[in-house]
């Protein structure tokens, strides 16, 4: 009896440990993601989507990431600017901060588009000796090399990204792509139309996005497809409270609304890179 009564006791003491245990075994274990972002300093180069005098009426999507990832934020987006105006940016922040900045974020685009930008080309090829052997032997093949061209999107940022490479070979540098665009109505009463419509020389905004998507191969950087992920489509008028003013006049910047969509999207997606290879 008294055996009965021990075995009972032991039981009774050992079996929820042995559950617990049990449990342990057939559930997942938690995955917890280390944030590599947490107390960099990022700068931020752009156009009126990034421009920080936003922050007077509205949050900016890096106010978000500030908020969410402990990113600080170093803000060099000028409203209105294109794809040639991304080198000075990144002269006035090697002035400024010189190496003290862990990673680079480049929004820009759309105003290429919107001010008729040619696209270009990557590259001019050439047929020339090259040499093979130490002692100067070789052959002619086909060479190909950089177009440095102010005039065009594609030369635009191969000047920019020729510098930051230089400058910044250890920190970590990422492009986004332009997101969708509906109409804008200027100031001045000139209507901009959305991306359904080609500029003056026949492109579409579409055909900018694939550029700067090109562009990550080009310069080996990686891009995040921002006009995808953050799934903003202003041609559907329940997307119209993400953007200022809505379908009235500005279907083209996002609002508080919009920019936290942004940078929900963004968040997700840095956390995917290394934020420096120091």
């Amino acid at each position: 009896m008294k055996r009965m009564v021990l075995l009972s006791l032991l039981v009774a003491l050992c079996l929820p440990s042995w559950v617990e245990a049990k449990k342990q075994q057939e559930e997942p274990a938690q995955l917890v993601i280390e944030n590599p972002w947490y107390g960099k300093r990022v700068a931020y180069l752009g156009d009126s989507i990034t421009d920080k005098r936003q922050t007077k009426d509205q949050q900016v999507y890096w106010q978000f990431l500030e908020e969410w990832l402990g990113i600080t934020p170093l803000v060099y987006g000028i409203s209105g600017q294109q794809w040639h105006h991304i080198l000075p940016q990144a002269e006035k922040l090697v002035a400024e901060q010189g190496q003290n900045v862990d990673a680079i974020l480049i929004f820009m685009g759309t105003n290429d588009y919107g001010n008729d930008t040619p696209l270009g080309e990557w590259y001019t090829t050439k047929a020339q000796k090259v040499q093979l052997f130490e002692d100067g032997r070789g052959e002619v093949r086909w060479t190909r090399e950089l177009v440095m061209d102010k005039s065009t999107t594609r030369g635009r940022i191969n000047m920019a990204m020729a510098y930051l490479k230089e400058h910044y070979p250890t920190k970590q540098i990422i492009l986004l792509t332009p997101i969708r665009r509906g109409h804008f109505l200027r100031a001045n009463g000139e209507l901009m139309p959305g991306d359904g419509v080609a500029n003056r020389v026949g492109h579409f905004l579409s055909e900018y996005v694939e550029v700067v998507r090109e562009a990550g191969d080009v310069w080996s950087v990686p891009v995040i497809d921002l006009a995808a992920v953050c799934s903003l489509y202003p041609h559907e008028a329940a997307f119209a409270p993400y953007f200022r003013q809505g379908a009235r006049r500005d279907l083209l910047h996002p609002n508080s609304e919009g920019q936290k969509r942004m940078a929900q999207a963004l968040m997700y997606q840095l956390l995917a890179y290394p934020a420096t290879f120091e």
